[in-house]
């Protein structure tokens, strides 16, 4: 083989080795910056994902507190029931033992219905 064909295969080999160096830095830079994109989701999904997770805790807080609200107030409405209906047994022993004509009127009784809501009763019993 001559010197120059010899240079010219070294030549080759060369230019060939470079741009494989060359297309290796890239793939290398490729992936660094795919790392790196990834790196920044997880940060953002996990910050977003603590964002969630607070709200759920302020709205789990606040549905407690009102479900004891709620249990204070069927608690109050089931004592002034109970004490309305107690109220009437005196007026109706009033009006058999004083014969007087009391307009008793018949009390609803939102704990018979429970899928009624209480206003409604009310809504409907007053005609309105």
């Amino acid at each position: 083989m001559t010197d120059l064909a010899i240079t010219v295969s070294d030549e080759r080999k060369r230019k060939r080795m470079v741009s494989n160096r060359e297309s290796a830095r890239r793939s290398r830079m490729k992936k660094q910056q795919h790392l790196e994109e990834l790196v920044g989701e997880v940060a953002r999904l996990e910050s977003e994902n603590a964002q969630s997770e607070m709200h759920a805790n302020l709205l789990t807080e606040r549905y407690s507190k009102v479900e004891a609200e709620n249990a204070v107030h069927r608690a109050e409405a089931a004592q002034l029931a109970e004490r309305l209906k107690s109220a009437n047994k005196y007026l109706s022993l009033f009006e058999v033992v004083r014969g007087v004509k009391m307009d008793i009127e018949e009390i609803p009784d939102p704990f018979l219905s429970p899928w009624l809501p209480v206003c409604t009763a009310l809504l409907n019993q007053c005609n309105c």
